[in-house]
């Protein structure tokens, strides 16, 4: 495969990566804002359910911050990818 092809390849997963990023960084904020609002009805509530409901919303939360770092370090290794590729084009055009 031509390097022309793999850094138009890697540019359109970027892009994806990135839309994918930016979703989940929305949702991890709103998930922030429902173990806020969960964390607050347990410590009123004192009951077994909003405890529950709270240890839920707080598994998503971290959930999602997990899907949020490994969309990260895939767009950090795809920008290696494509830098790696950039210097092998202009070597060999040198």
């Amino acid at each position: 495969m031509r390097i022309e092809e793999s850094l138009a390849q890697i540019g359109d997963r970027m892009h994806k990566a990135r839309e994918e990023l930016r979703i989940a960084e929305e949702q991890l904020l709103f998930q922030m804002d429902v173990v806020e609002e969960a964390k607050t009805r347990m410590l009123v509530a004192e009951t077994p359910i909003a405890d529950r409901e709270y240890r839920i919303a707080r598994e998503d939360c971290e959930r999602m911050a997990r899907e949020r770092q490994r969309v990260a370090a895939e767009i950090s290794d795809l920008q290696v990818e494509q830098d790696r590729l950039l210097d092998r084009m202009l070597g060999s055009s040198a």
